[in-house]
């Protein structure tokens, strides 16, 4: 059982007229909540999954009692658990901080689009999740600087609002900021949806928390420690940047790093080059990139923080004609039309920031029609929401953005989408790797 809990009031309200949105009235920052448990020691907390590989997902959770197993019972009828695995836990301290055990167990071979039960421990209650399905269709709910806030809460209501199969979130997740209990905080807000379909996530700059290096403070250990990615089945060498692939590998998705290094000879850029040169578009229609800072960004907040990724990695996207670039750390909704090197190209990906999943900070309202990209901008509006992408097969997709305007989530703007794959003109080679040498990569 858990119960929530109100710290601080939000702000003023503002009201601004984005392009393409009619007048609305912004609503101020939600309070903070903070959620306690009141499980026993031995009780699994935090429970959640991620995708580990084709065919396998990762159990995640925290125990207070140390002693206890990194066990996954599950099965297919509830209550009968006929498959078990064991995976391993881990801790970490913060100045006097100290975290429970973080449990991560993988567990598979899973059907596609199958409902499976299963508890954490040995002990406690149980939990069921949906595997993805193997083929098109698919749909992905995509957010982004979600934080613990009531218009978190109400974001997470919103995507309980129809079924999904896997949530993108492009970074800052707790709002931490060092104060470690907020990390406990976080993790059981979200149980009920993160226990239930894979959470796929990479970091923003909220997840640093490396403001006291005299200490020997790791950049990210939290993080690292409680959301693990499949960053080595992606053969990536970090945490902070991996690959996965979705609907039987019909969809590619890239979760870059915006707070790793990404210069040309950094491993974040060898790796991405490497990833992107095994892939074939005959089998792999959809390409879709995770950052947390934008390249592309009108608003006054943040503006340029993402340009040196940019200007080190687009080539290799364009190249790859990665089809949806989404970005976070921007408190509000925009979306670019195609886009390469500062210049609308029907080759380039649409670029979209959805960092408005109710972060404690409130709105990025200032909209500047004398920032670059203005041209190039379709549609923005500062509210809070949540995006969805439905891929309905190897050529269209479409995309939904609800802002949290009532108890049921608006459509603020939508697009149909065709894959690059998909046009002849785009596609001047079969496959990405045909670009590129053996001894380049």
């Amino acid at each position: 059982m858990t119960q929530v809990w109100p710290l601080a009031f939000g702000f003023a309200v503002i009201v601004f007229s984005g392009v393409g949105a009619s007048a609305y009235t912004r609503p101020p920052p939600g309070r903070i909540l903070t959620v306690k448990s009141s499980e026993s020691d031995s009780q699994p907390q935090q429970v959640r999954i991620s995708i580990a590989n084709s065919d396998q997902m990762r159990i995640s959770w925290i125990t207070k009692d140390k002693n206890l197993p990194s066990l996954v019972e599950y099965g297919k009828t509830p209550g009968v658990y006929d498959s078990s695995a064991s995976g391993e836990s881990t801790s970490y301290r913060f100045f006097f901080y100290t975290s429970g055990n973080i449990h991560h167990v993988e567990i598979g071979p899973l059907d596609a689009n199958t409902t499976y039960y299963y508890r954490c421990g040995g002990v406690g209650g149980e939990f069921t999740f949906k595997t993805p399905p193997s083929t098109l269709p698919i749909e992905f709910v995509l957010i982004g600087d979600l934080g613990q806030t009531e218009w978190t809460a109400s974001t997470l209501s919103h995507i309980n609002y129809s079924d999904y199969d896997i949530l993108l979130l492009a970074g800052d997740l707790s709002y931490a900021d060092s104060q470690q209990p907020l990390w406990d905080s976080f993790a059981l807000l979200v149980q009920p949806q993160a226990s239930r379909r894979p959470w796929m996530v990479t970091q923003g700059n909220h997840e640093i928390e490396s403001l006291f290096p005299i200490f020997r403070i790791h950049p990210f250990a939290a993080y690292n420690a409680r959301w693990r990615m499949p960053f080595e089945q992606s053969s990536s060498t970090s945490n902070l940047f991996y690959s996965f692939d979705a609907a039987g590998g019909e969809a590619h998705v890239l979760m870059l790093g915006s707070y790793a290094e990404y210069g040309v000879k950094s491993q974040q850029y060898k790796w991405l080059k490497a990833d992107l040169a095994m892939l074939d578009r005959r089998k792999t229609p959809w390409l879709l990139a995770i950052v947390h800072a934008p390249w592309y960004n009108t608003n006054d907040a943040h503006q340029r923080e993402g340009e040196g990724m940019r200007k080190n990695v687009e080539k290799l996207l364009f190249d790859a004609k990665v089809d949806i670039v989404f970005g976070g750390h921007v408190h509000a909704y925009e979306r670019f039309t195609r886009i390469y090197d500062n210049a609308a190209n029907p080759c380039g990906p649409i670029y979209i920031t959805i960092g408005d999943g109710g972060n404690r900070e409130g709105l990025a309202y200032n909209f500047n029609e004398k920032h670059s990209s203005a041209n190039l901008s379709v549609f923005r509006e500062a509210s809070f929401g949540h995006g969805r992408l439905k891929v309905l097969d190897k050529k269209r997709a479409h995309w939904t953005w609800h802002r949290n305007n009532n108890s049921n989530p608006d459509v603020g703007d939508e697009l149909w989408i065709e894959s690059l794959s998909s046009s002849a003109s785009c596609m001047t080679v079969q496959s990405y790797a045909t670009h590129y040498n053996d001894d380049e990569l």
